[in-house]
């Protein structure tokens, strides 16, 4: 099972006593997985399909609890590809789906209004609960996000397929001081976030701690993993260049002993000479603390460099 499809699991099973609560996370669900059929003389039913079963049971049970009538579940093989179940829920009433339609503010209750005026923006009064803005963040989870995972790349989005929607639900996490942002791909409009920090945070918000915990746990392996590698990068790198560098100063004292003698140097680049000739891979700290008195490595790299001055003049010769 993926990651996304557990987390779900997880926020399906959370148990919800009070109603407004419950209100605000259908109010997320009818647009995020719901279809309004409408037909002659202003009937309207609404259909919720998803392949989840835990989200299907769920959404079954508050309609139940919200709405007593004719609420039907189906449950259809889907034999392309070897996909999962899908489960339908459908609320033949036309008076209950009026009704919910008009409480997750989808509707106007307005009766001049044409009844197809449909209100994307979401009504305000659903929203002025902290608790009820968590629970709209995990309705729209649940009936259209996806989280990644962990291990692979830091990334929850939401998909909906109306701007004014996908504004009014990045503003709704950026209440929690979040950072969401939108992009359009293909006819829908996607909120999402990429910071570990922040997918973190919104877990907590829609209530998916076993999740969190998870996503942590990774989280931390891998930042421990890119530091041991950028440390073993580093250490790497620095060996390369030390290597290279006395490669390159073992040829010039070479040169210099073949074309003059070391003798013929001044005292303290003969010193150093000597030294790298008898420790080719010291580094240049060490090979200052075997010169007499001692020099700082600063002072050991100057002289390789008027060693190495010397050896280009004679090469030129």
């Amino acid at each position: 099972m993926s990651f996304s499809s557990t987390t779900k699991n997880e926020l399906a099973r959370i148990p919800i006593t009070d109603n407004c609560c419950k209100l605000a996370e259908l109010a997320a669900l009818v647009r995020m997985c719901g279809t309004i059929q409408i037909s002659g003389n202003n009937n309207i039913n609404i259909k919720f399909t998803t392949e989840n079963a835990a989200i299907a049971r769920r959404l079954f049970t508050f309609l139940k609890e919200l709405y007593e009538g004719d609420i039907e579940v189906m449950v259809r093989r889907n034999r392309q590809l070897k996909k999962n179940n899908n489960y339908h829920i459908a609320i033949k009433d036309k008076d209950i789906s009026r009704k919910l339609l008009i409480d997750v503010g989808f509707l106007s209750e307005d009766e001049d209004i044409n009844i197809f005026n449909i209100l994307y923006k979401i009504n305000n009064d659903l929203l002025i609960k902290r608790c009820c803005r968590r629970s709209y963040i995990r309705g729209a989870f649940l009936g259209a996000g996806s989280i990644s995972n962990p291990e692979k790349t830091y990334h929850i989005e939401f998909v909906t397929n109306n701007k004014e929607q996908s504004e009014e639900l990045s503003n709704i996490i950026n209440s929690f001081r979040l950072n969401s942002k939108i992009v359009l791909r293909k006819d829908n409009y996607v909120v999402y976030l990429k910071e570990g920090e922040q997918i973190v945070d919104l877990l907590n918000i829609m209530g998916a701690h076993q999740a969190l915990l998870k996503f942590e746990d990774i989280r931390v392996l891998k930042d421990v993993r890119n530091n041991i590698n950028r440390l073993v990068n580093c250490e790497t790198a620095n060996l390369t260049k030390t290597i290279d560098a006395s490669l390159r100063q073992l040829e010039d004292i070479e040169k210099i002993q073949s074309s003059m003698g070391l003798e013929k140097l001044p005292k303290k680049l003969r010193d150093v000479a000597e030294i790298r000739l008898e420790n080719p891979d010291a580094t240049l700290k060490e090979i200052g603390l075997m010169l007499e008195p001692p020099v700082g490595k600063s002072g050991v790299n100057h002289r390789f460099r008027k060693i190495g001055e010397i050896a280009e003049d004679l090469k030129g010769v």
